[in-house]
């Protein structure tokens, strides 16, 4: 079986992370991770602290096994959803839009593993001076918000940087995938549309419908001109998105045209102007089937592969 550092260090029983992805990162999909044996993360968004934290007290009812929680720092409720984190005394955080730095001696004193999101090497090495306990690299297959540089160049980059444990994203959907990663120096990878289409998320079923049907160039980038590109698949609200985009439209009429658009499409099933946030490794998955399923698969065929490039050294 698989084992590396970062089980060790999380207290969990496979490398495997699920994305905190917001509004479909519930302590439903959290907790079925979690007691799959992965790392089942809650994502905050711009949840109140109040919602915020019933979402911990629903996960803690389903399982007692290591969970997380990611904390988008650019939340307007960040300062009270980062309290609520301390009172609930929350494992492990992943961390994105900005830098935990100023939380991380409050979350250390508590035994709060701290763990930011990356798109370069530039921020994993300024994080690590904050005294992080691993990094999340990302690369631009994923879905959501995005940087520019793929997974493939990214992690043995940030690897190569940094002396914490990283955790591989984007682009990673089965076995080959996290033989992958690991061979470029990960020591876990992070999964977010594997998950989507999974029988715990909460996702409409027109939602999961659409990213079942998605083929490799299915998903396009908004927000190019914006410095907050965020990938989604093709449909009208891209198609809109982009030609006010590209015309030189303000930022605020940009803005406003996003606004609700994940929750129009995750959980009221308008995949037609909602934005159907979804990496790129969506055209290659083809059903839904329970997280502890997919765990176990995507284990056992890393096992299967690694096993398999033995094979080729005479």
């Amino acid at each position: 079986m698989i084992k590396t550092d970062i089980c060790d260090l999380l207290g969990i029983e496979y490398p495997i992370f699920q994305g905190g992805m917001a509004w479909l990162g519930t302590a439903e999909l959290a907790a079925a991770v979690s007691e799959g044996g992965g790392l089942g993360i809650i994502g905050a968004g711009h949840m109140p602290p109040d919602v915020f934290r019933n979402e911990i007290h629903k996960l803690k009812e389903r399982t007692n096994k290591p969970f997380g929680c990611n904390i988008m720092l650019m939340s307007p409720f960040v300062k009270e959803v980062m309290q609520v984190v301390l009172e609930e005394r929350v494992p492990v955080i992943t961390t994105g839009a900005g830098n935990p730095s100023t939380y991380v001696p409050a979350l250390k004193e508590i035994g709060t593993k701290v763990i930011p999101v990356v798109a370069s090497v530039l921020l994993a090495k300024r994080l690590l001076r904050g005294g992080i306990d691993a990094v999340v690299a990302e690369g631009t297959e994923s879905g959501g918000h995005v940087g520019e540089i793929t997974t493939m160049c990214l992690i043995p980059q940030i690897a190569d940087a940094v002396n914490v444990p990283v955790i591989a994203a984007g682009g990673i959907a089965d076995g080959r995938g996290a033989a992958a990663a690991f061979a470029l120096g990960a020591s876990a990878v992070q999964m977010g549309t594997r998950f989507v289409l999974s029988e715990e998320c909460i996702a409409h079923a027109n939602y999961k419908e659409a990213v079942l049907k998605a083929k490799d160039r299915s998903t396009v980038m908004t927000g190019l001109t914006t410095g907050h590109p965020v990938r989604i698949l093709e449909n009208l609200l891209s198609h809109q998105y982009q030609e006010l985009e590209f015309s030189g439209a303000p930022k605020e009429e940009l803005e406003a045209l996003g606004a609700g658009a994940l929750r129009k499409a995750a959980i009221e099933g308008d995949v037609k102007n909602g934005s159907v946030m979804i990496g790129q490794i969506s055209g290659m998955l083809q059903d839904v089937k329970p997280c502890a399923t997919i765990i176990r698969d995507i284990m056992a065929e890393t096992e299967t592969v690694i096993g398999g490039l033995q094979k080729i050294i005479k």
